[in-house]
């Protein structure tokens, strides 16, 4: 099995300490400081994921992503300490599998690293949610249980589960439940996920899919 992850970041320090967790996991790392050597790298090395800084001498992280995706699906998860970039980010639809935003817990990467890999399909299969979404009917159940959403909740935990560890921020979630372009205030987003929750929670407490992203928006996650 394939446990190389590249990790791609110019603050020496901050890498070195995360590569230090990364092998406590039994991943094998390699790190480059900065963005021109990248591209060769991953063609002769073929990591297993990379973890790739936004902003890095020599090449920055988004030219970086979009050379990688002309010849690679090798997961790529893209760090910043510039939020405001984020949305940017997910408007180009770079092809990266997940965002994070510095400053960063390297358990909190690791964590994210792991779920990333699960879904390429380099690690087992994620544990039963028990979450059954059945669209022909708006019927949303938890452990067999209906959680009786509304149809616009159903629509939205429906839309981010279909794309899971996506991040989508308020304005993207609205124009995928209403097609329609209706005008619709993008914080009614927050209602639909606190309603969701909460009736998620009535089933089962402390069980959470819809993960909030600070200063963008929601992903659909389950974090083991």
């Amino acid at each position: 099995m394939n446990k190389l992850i590249l990790i791609v970041e110019d603050e020496v320090a901050t890498a070195e300490i995360l590569a230090d967790y990364l092998r406590l996991e039994n991943y094998q790392t390699h790190l480059l400081t900065d963005g021109l050597p990248v591209v060769s790298w991953v063609c002769e090395h073929n990591p297993a994921l990379i973890l790739l800084d936004l902003m890095l001498p020599g090449k920055s992280g988004v030219d970086i992503c979009k050379e990688i995706r002309s010849f690679s699906t090798v997961p790529i998860i893209m760090t910043t300490a510039r939020i405001e970039e984020i949305d940017r980010l997910l408007g180009l639809e770079l092809g990266a599998d997940d965002y994070i935003c510095k400053p960063y817990s390297p358990r909190e990467v690791v964590a994210r690293v792991k779920t990333v890999l699960r879904r390429a399909g380099n690690v087992s299969t994620p544990p039963e949610t028990g979450l059954h979404l059945e669209e022909s009917c708006y019927r949303a159940t938890l452990n067999g249980c209906d959680l009786q959403l509304t149809a616009a909740e159903f629509r939205l935990l429906n839309y981010l589960a279909a794309h899971p560890g996506r991040v989508y921020n308020r304005q993207q979630l609205l124009n995928n439940i209403y097609p329609d372009e209706r005008a619709l205030n993008d914080r009614a987003i927050d209602n639909y996920v606190k309603n969701i929750r909460k009736k998620i929670s009535v089933i089962s407490h402390g069980c959470e899919f819809i993960h909030s992203v600070y200063g963008v928006g929601y992903k659909f996650e389950l974090l083991v």
